[in-house]
């Protein structure tokens, strides 16, 4: 029997590639879950069909190869279905991959359940401008867990799991508080000074979650990172609207504070919980170290 140090070894392509396969077919679950979730639907039955209601067969359901095979299009009905689905099983493949070079294998791993939830938390908000409490509230509860099941995950790696174990929780909890807190405090004075709702209560609780995984700091940099996250893409799609005279394809959904559709402009609403995901993955993928620091050298200062 061979161990993961001597295949490791022998073959060092063996993991990264296990791993990127292991992210597409993810991925292609994950095209299930934000489409269904929001519908209410089961994410177990049925299997994957087509919109006309024909099964999918299994060689038409391979992750991110079947919509160029297919040319984007079902083969029972010849109906057009977007690349969303490719592109969402590439992205899961190469977060998973990027998870497992950048990490030990522990660490590696609860990286790519929280990069799901984050990708559906993003796509669905993308679609509905919601983002259902299973990926708030319940990513928040599966933050604490994995913390303390995995203390590593905030970087607490003595000799004494139980010790390690508790002060990792203390730290999710931490993360999860301030984080939500400070969105809250964020959307009641946004609310007091412009009259009307600035920030739904999902952003609340998704950063919850995100400070249950990253910490109290990585909330915070969720928070501010989104938001120059979000006037970038915010402006970038207001330009190329103005310019082409058209909104462009990867601009944020718009809707007026009724609800109703509307193209990109100001005074419209967007979606904020696809910022907090892009912000909340490049920290927890990139930034962590440089971040906690910085805000380390505040406190000294203070």
């Amino acid at each position: 029997m061979f161990d993961y140090d001597e295949i490791n070894l022998l073959l060092p392509w063996f993991f990264p590639f296990a791993v990127t396969l292991f992210g597409a077919c993810i991925g292609s679950f994950l095209n299930v879950v934000i489409y269904r979730v929001p519908a209410g639907q089961s994410i177990v039955t049925p299997g994957s069909h087509c919109a006309c209601g024909v099964p999918i067969s299994w060689y038409d359901n391979i992750p991110v190869l079947s919509w160029f095979i297919l040319r984007g299009r079902a083969r029972c009905c010849g109906r057009s279905y977007s690349f969303r689905y490719a592109f969402v099983e590439l992205l899961t493949a190469l977060l998973f991959l990027t998870c497992w070079l950048l990490f030990p294998p522990g660490k590696a791993m609860i990286g790519m359940v929280f990069l799901s939830i984050l990708l559906c938390a993003t796509f669905i908000d993308l679609d509905h401008m919601i983002i259902p409490d299973v990926f708030t509230i319940g990513g928040g509860v599966l933050g604490l867990l994995l913390s303390l099941l995995v203390p590593a995950l905030h970087g607490q790696q003595s000799d004494f799991f139980i010790v390690d174990s508790l002060r990792s929780v203390v730290i999710g909890t931490q993360g999860m508080l301030v984080g939500s807190g400070l969105v809250l405090w964020i959307a009641l004075i946004a609310e007091a000074i412009l009259r009307k709702d600035a920030m739904g209560f999902g952003d609340v609780k998704f950063v919850g979650a995100i400070g249950a995984f990253c910490g109290w700091q990585g909330a915070v940099f969720a928070v501010f990172g989104g938001a120059v996250v979000g006037t970038i893409w915010f402006v970038a799609a207001l330009l190329w609207q103005k310019l082409a005279g058209k909104p462009a394809a990867a601009a944020p959904r718009a809707e007026t504070p009724e609800g109703e559709p509307a193209d990109l402009g100001f005074g419209v609403h967007v979606p904020f919980g696809p910022m907090l995901a892009i912000a909340g993955a490049i920290y927890f993928l990139c930034l962590s170290p440089w971040v906690t620091e910085y805000f380390a050298q505040i406190g000294e200062l203070l």
